[in-house]
């Protein structure tokens, strides 16, 4: 079974101009065949996400005109416009709306569902989505609608503008991706206005930036966030908040877009593994956004000079929205228009530097989580989650059924490469059952194809096993699938265990339920508002691979070893030197230690024959 929403990375697209002409081009075909003669663009299935899109389809067609001068356009333009203005803006407040802070404003809106009262708490992203599909007709509609018409669409933005920052509360949905859009369209919207209204209103938005959205932002694996539904990333809208941030920046200028824009490029780069893959997210766990994200990744991927295109979306919304038959909808239109008019070229190879996060090199990378834990391990196109125990999550020594893998101090890192090979020290305070604080090392190492792993800890009671990893997706080169395989070896005995219990809480990799689908039956509201991580917190057990000590270890250290990518045996030694603690393989030797003046850990690495 495939992952719905993973497939291609986002660099496979083709972004030339005449893919770009072509693209709209069908969108122009198909527009011409479904325009009313009320002037309705809209997608005759859409109910939901509906206030925006017939003006989104209008958007797409001014752009088509402006560099095609397409002469069937001008008419389909200023009629599906003249439905917008007569059938699409709302001015009576929609019943039941709980985030109004005046009354009967008269101000225009868009509704989130058509009926009154129906569905409104989408309006206000509703509204921030009309207001950009507004400025972006605006924009490329010279001499394609007359002036009588292109004020009225002024107005109204205007109006949308006014509507979102006075007469009701700011992101309401505390949703970063939307609040930003907000401030994309009042700066849009700026550039517009005679003066002194475009300094205003370009003011206005700068400071709901500071105010209201780079004040909240959210820690995460040392990175400051844009907040995201109560949570600090998710993976389908956090890299849509990096395209309205690279169009804030574009259109703007302000330097503090681009600042904000890098910190989250280089978190989304350390968090993503080689392959594209991800998950996680307080509204999606494994939902991909697509062509929403290619401006965000490919103007911040240059920045940072990473390739952040990697990073897999949906491709059936390869290149616009879409419905269920493939036909397209006007949600979202304003991302293709600035995608096509961005001129910014793929940045197609990894960043150089180390991160401390992530570890990657050529087919392997680790992503690690806030403490140091790895969140995806990625060896030979299969990807491995953290398992659960006993409501425990992570990858680290199990002791009686605890799980030693939550620091209790600083978590100290070392980043290594020599001889072809990367690796990274990881050391951990952590206390167990019984308050004994002891120090975790966690080595990993590459070559680029395989990923060898050594946890070494103080001497434990009864039988302690390291808990490596569940088995959970493998990339078949074009798609990612589910999967209850990964090619991993130990030097100690392995063994890839399944719940015995049933139940959403505990999760059984050889079965149908997709991690996200488990986290939202997990999950305390329904799906799409429901904390998918919180729910899969609630995780009683899954499926784990299980690695037992390696016998040749020093008599207080209990040491042990996986090698994920390969299933060759594998055999590690351990022992004191005069340097530290040596780690032997058959592809090189490490050394653990000393600490230096600082107490920082050393590590020293050498090939075999290196």
């Amino acid at each position: 079974m495939y992952l719905t929403h993973q497939r291609g990375p986002l660099h496979d697209l083709p972004d030339t101009p005449e893919a770009y002409d072509a693209v709209l081009a069908d969108v122009v075909e198909q527009a011409l065949r479904r325009l009313t003669p009320e002037g309705n663009l809209e997608h005759p299935d859409c109910v939901d996400d509906i206030g925006d899109t017939s003006l989104g389809i209008t958007s797409l067609l001014a752009l088509a005109w402006q560099r095609g001068k397409d002469p069937r356009l001008p008419d389909a333009v200023r009629r599906s416009l003249a439905f917008h203005l007569r059938e699409r803006v709302y001015r009576d407040d929609n019943p039941g709306y709980p985030n109004l802070r005046v009354r009967d404003s008269r101000l225009p809106y868009a509704r989130y569902t058509l009926a009154a009262g129906a569905h409104p708490i989408g309006d206000w992203p509703s509204t921030v989505w009309a207001l950009l599909q507004a400025v972006n007709v605006l924009d490329t509609a010279d001499g394609l609608v007359d002036d009588e018409q292109r004020a009225e669409l002024l107005d109204v933005a205007r109006g949308y503008w006014s509507w979102l920052t006075e007469a009701t509360f700011f992101n309401p949905q505390e949703a970063g991706n939307q609040a930003i859009g907000c401030v994309v369209g009042g700066l849009m919207l700026a550039r517009l206005l005679p003066a002194p209204e475009d300094g205003e209103v370009r003011a206005r938005a700068l400071e709901l930036y500071a105010a209201e959205i780079r004040a909240h932002r959210v820690r995460d694996r040392g990175a400051l966030l844009p907040p995201e539904h109560g949570g600090a990333y998710d993976n389908n809208y956090g890299p849509i908040s990096l395209s309205f941030l690279a169009q804030a920046h574009r259109v703007s200028g302000a330097e503090i877009f681009a600042e904000d824009g890098d910190a989250l490029a280089r978190y989304i780069d350390a968090r993503l593994t080689g392959g594209g893959f991800d998950n996680g997210g307080p509204r999606y766990s494994e939902q991909h956004s697509a062509f929403e994200s290619v401006l965000g990744l490919r103007c911040f991927g240059a920045r940072i000079g990473s390739d952040l295109g990697r990073y897999r979306g949906d491709s059936r919304w390869a290149r616009h929205a879409v419905k269920a038959d493939g036909g397209v909808d006007g949600h979202f239109a304003w991302m293709l228009v600035w995608q096509i008019q961005d001129g910014t070229p793929w940045h197609r190879t990894p960043s150089a530097g180390p991160a401390r996060h992530q570890l990657r090199a050529g087919t392997v990378s680790v992503a690690f989580d806030d403490r140091m834990t790895p969140a995806v391990i990625e060896a030979a196109g299969a990807y491995c989650l953290p398992a659960a125990v006993s409501r425990q999550h992570g990858f680290g020594p199990v002791t009686d059924g605890f799980l030693l893998c939550r620091p209790m101090g600083e978590v100290r890192v070392r980043d290594v490469r020599a001889d072809g090979l990367t690796a990274k020290l990881v050391t951990k305070p952590v206390v167990g059952r019984d308050h004994v604080l002891r120090s975790v090392r966690s080595l990993y190492v590459t070559d680029g194809t395989t990923l060898w792993t050594t946890v070494a800890v103080e001497r434990l009671a009864g039988t302690p096993y390291l808990l490596a990893g569940l088995p959970y997706a493998e990339d078949d080169g074009d798609r990612v699938r589910r999967t209850a395989h990964a090619a991993v070896t130990s030097a100690g005995d392995l063994r890839l265990t399944h719940p015995e219990a049933q139940g959403p809480d505990h999760f059984d990799s050889r079965a149908e339920l997709t991690q996200e689908q488990a986290a939202f039956a997990l999950a305390e509201d329904p799906r799409g508002y429901g904390n998918p991580d919180e729910g899969w917190a609630h995780l009683v057990s899954s499926s784990a691979l299980e690695a037992g000590p390696i016998a040749d270890a020093p008599d207080d250290l209990h040491v042990f070893a996986v090698r994920y990518g390969a299933e060759e045996p594998l055999v590690v030694s351990v022992e004191r030197g005069e340097e530290g603690l040596v780690v032997r393989t058959d592809a090189f030797t490490a050394v653990l230690g000393p600490d230096d003046a600082h107490a920082e850990p050393q590590l020293t690495l050498r090939a075999v024959g290196g």
